[in-house]
């Protein structure tokens, strides 16, 4: 039985898998799809007053939107304690 030196084995085992790794890429993968415009509020606008009004401050104004939908949000934060946030 004739043995094959270890540095010819890894030699070979090298080069194959560098020949594999450039088979299955693609050089120009597509660009991702731009993120679909939700109405959703995320949880995180519930967390507290200030989140929740720094979340409502950042919406775009606009008439022809199509209403935000609370279904992640349980319920709206509330506090005691709190200052009432000035309206302008």
């Amino acid at each position: 039985m004739t043995r094959i030196p270890f540095r010819v084995t890894l030699l070979a085992s090298l080069a194959s898998g560098g020949l594999l790794a450039g088979c299955g890429g693609d050089s120009n993968p597509a660009p991702a799809p731009p993120p679909a415009a939700s109405n959703e509020v995320p949880a995180s606008a519930a967390a507290s007053d200030a989140a929740l009004e720094a979340f409502a401050f950042g919406l775009a104004a606009s008439d022809t939107a199509e209403p935000l939908m609370l279904d992640n949000i349980a319920t709206l934060p509330t506090s005691e304690s709190e200052e009432p946030i000035a309206l302008n």
